[in-house]
């Protein structure tokens, strides 16, 4: 019994400790922002404008990474630009799941007219460029966190769809749906309790996916200030303004870039790290 047990255990990946260490200190750093800030993200200070961080020669004490050319803290508004870009991942990645995830199961096992109507309406969805759609639906609702959020969902459903609806066709297709189907499940029951369990480790790698497209997404519409307050601090902002200031003031363009980079990374990492620990296929 227990070499049974030591072979269908598997050991936790390199991948996951990497990419789930960096999103649970970039968590921790969001929530606890307002302790682990050393200034206020909004105070200004022309005379401290664009200072270099700590280990380079005119460092201001108090400022680790430097300033912009405002003479914000840089570090403290990479704290705060994480609740932004975090609450965002989450909240969009997961109405982007449900949503999708709810229109491919019943196109994928129910076929027939259902499959027909959400694969024509998939493709017709799909048209439509990504990026510019987002502007589009971010310029007729207005800015805000919530704008962002319904513009990713109304435009990142249909990864989801599809591909969890491949997934459900070839579920349905197994011994165990047809068993489940001769013992007198009805079709919903069987839905949920047979075919759902058996796509969630695709489920989980699409979510963790759409989360990091969902920070990029913020980013992007921040870059243009098409996101929240220009005052408030975000990545895209951010980087936005470093952009400007490359020469003068490289490390407000490079630190941002730096953590949206990881964030990004570690978020498809941590997807493709716990579909191969939990996906029993694998196991």
């Amino acid at each position: 019994m227990a070499d049974a047990r030591s072979a269908i255990k598997r050991p936790i990946g390199p991948r996951l400790w990497l990419s789930g260490g960096w999103l649970t200190l970039l968590v921790l750093g969001a929530v606890f922002a307002p302790l682990l800030a050393p200034k206020d993200p909004l105070m200004q200070d022309l005379f401290l404008g664009r200072m270099p961080p700590f280990w380079l020669p005119g460092a201001e004490p108090g400022y680790l990474l430097g300033t912009d050319s405002l003479g914000r803290d840089v570090l403290s508004r990479l704290l705060y630009g994480a609740r932004v870009a975090l609450f965002v991942g989450l909240i969009a990645g997961v109405l982007t799941c449900l949503l999708g995830t709810t229109l491919g199961l019943i196109a994928g096992y129910y076929r027939g007219w259902p499959d027909l109507l959400i694969s024509r309406f998939i493709d017709i969805w799909m048209a439509f460029p990504p990026v510019l759609f987002s502007i589009l639906l971010i310029a007729v609702m207005g800015t805000g966190l919530t704008s962002i959020i319904i513009a990713i969902v109304v435009i990142d459903w249909t990864r989801f769809a599809r591909v969890i609806r491949a997934e459900a066709m070839t579920q349905g297709a197994m011994d165990y749906v047809a068993s489940a189907q001769v013992t007198g499940h009805k079709r919903i029951g069987i839905m949920l309790l047979e075919i759902l369990p058996n796509v969630l480790p695709t489920m989980v790698v699409l979510l963790t996916l759409e989360m990091g497209i969902a920070v990029i997404v913020e980013a992007i519409l921040s870059f243009v200030n098409l996101s929240i307050s220009t005052d408030d601090p975000t990545w895209g902002s951010m980087i936005s303004e470093g952009r400007v200031s490359i020469h003068q003031a490289w490390w407000v363009l490079v630190f941002p870039l730096v953590c949206l980079f990881f964030t990004v990374l570690s978020f498809s990492q941590l997807g493709e790290g716990l579909k191969d620990y939990f996906d029993p296929v694998l196991r």
